[in-house]
């Protein structure tokens, strides 16, 4: 079968090549390719998308029809059936399953015109009201969290925006965890939530609030998180040393999927709780900067804040807070600070406190809209510069 790149990333470009894909009636489509790749692909292919590679080399993920299908129709099940609107990037994978739903679905979805802003998504998101047999059709979308903070930002003041939140029957926040605060913000505004995990491996989110989805199996496995389903990538383009290694068969037959996240079941439901290779080590001490990271962001006004690693004198290695500026300043920059670190020290430990905060104007992000940690590690002045 063939592939072909699609230059570029206009959602309407991506929408038609993808209905072509998924019906069989035209080329697998390649989107985000960084480096020249086989013109061939494996029968039944429909996606081939590269990840941010925010941690690593990028790697292109092969999608196949029943696949995305699969996910699509498991996501309607969960949480009901209407229109779609893409306030993502098409060719991110979150930003993909929307047209995805769209399409299985029937429906047309609306795209959201220009840069992201809250003026621009309420009228969007107003713009959507149908009916069919005389009955609204429900409306849906998906963010990451730094969009449904900004949202929920500007509806403090702009009354729209806040009617825009609360028209949708469900919002899907993904990408990276949503923090407590921001979550907490969002359902007291009236904003139906759902937290999903998952990744380009899986076709996108594939356990929702913590609990899989129709026939995805999920187990953790020496503290990783692992999944199983029909939503699985068939692996790695040109690169059947990492398919191997990341996808394993199991004695029955089954597929498994290595996240690389820490994970747990608390009472049925699956707790995240970051990279198993996001640690640094501090006085010989290992530290999960990502359980450092959702600790800070526990501290009013450093919501949106991330911690990082960079090499320290001392210790060898240190966890620096990057934060906007704005909310955190608010309160000093030192006040700012050892709030943190006492929340870190009594959550953790204090072997785990971060060494000093960086404020910027903006977090640097991934088009994805996960933040960009590389970026944001490279602009980390050195101490006494």
């Amino acid at each position: 079968m063939r592939l072909e790149p699609l230059a570029g990333d206009d959602p309407r470009d991506i929408l038609r090549a993808l209905k072509a894909a998924l019906h069989g009636a035209g080329p697998a489509l390649g989107l985000g390719m960084v480096r020249a790749m086989p013109d061939e692909v494996r029968s039944g292919t429909a996606v081939v998308v590269t990840t941010s590679g925010s941690t690593g080399v990028p790697k292109s993920v092969v999608l196949s029809r029943d696949a995305l299908t699969a996910s699509a129709l498991a996501t309607a099940a969960r949480i009901g059936e209407g229109a779609w609107l893409l306030a993502l990037p098409a060719s991110y994978v979150a930003g993909l399953q929307v047209l995805v739903r769209a399409v299985v679905s029937g429906r047309e979805p609306a795209v959201l015109s220009g840069t992201f802003s809250p003026t621009s998504f309420a009228a969007a998101a107003l713009m959507m009201t149908s009916s069919d047999g005389g009955r609204r059709v429900p409306t849906f979308t998906s963010l990451v969290p730094a969009q449904l903070s900004k949202l929920l930002d500007a509806a403090e003041h702009d009354p729209v925006v806040g009617t825009a939140l609360r028209s949708f029957e469900t919002i899907l926040v993904g990408g990276q965890a949503l923090p407590a605060a921001t979550l907490e913000r969002a359902q007291s505004a009236g904003v139906r939530v759902v937290r999903t995990y998952g990744s380009s491996e899986t076709s996108g989110g594939c356990v929702y609030d913590g609990r899989p989805l129709d026939r995805v199996g999920v187990r953790v496995v020496g503290g990783e998180v692992q999944i199983s389903g029909p939503t699985l990538a068939e692996g790695y383009l040109a690169d059947e040393e990492l398919t191997d290694a990341s996808f394993l068969r199991g004695p029955d037959g089954t597929r498994w999927y290595r996240t690389g996240d820490a994970g747990m079941f608390d009472d049925g439901v699956l707790k995240v709780r970051g990279r198993l290779d996001n640690v640094i080590v501090s006085g010989g001490v290992n530290i999960s900067l990502d359980r450092v990271e959702r600790t800070v962001r526990s501290v009013p006004g450093l919501a949106s804040a991330v911690v990082v690693g960079v090499a320290d004198a001392k210790w060898g290695e240190a966890s620096v807070i990057v934060a906007p500026r704005g909310e955190a300043l608010r309160r000093s920059e030192t006040v700012q600070l050892e709030a943190a670190r006492a929340a870190v020290e009594a959550e953790i430990g204090p072997f785990a406190r971060p060494s000093r905060m960086v404020l910027v104007d903006e977090i640097a992000t991934l088009p994805s809209g996960k933040p960009d940690r590389e970026a944001i590690r490279r602009a980390i002045p050195a101490v006494g510069a």
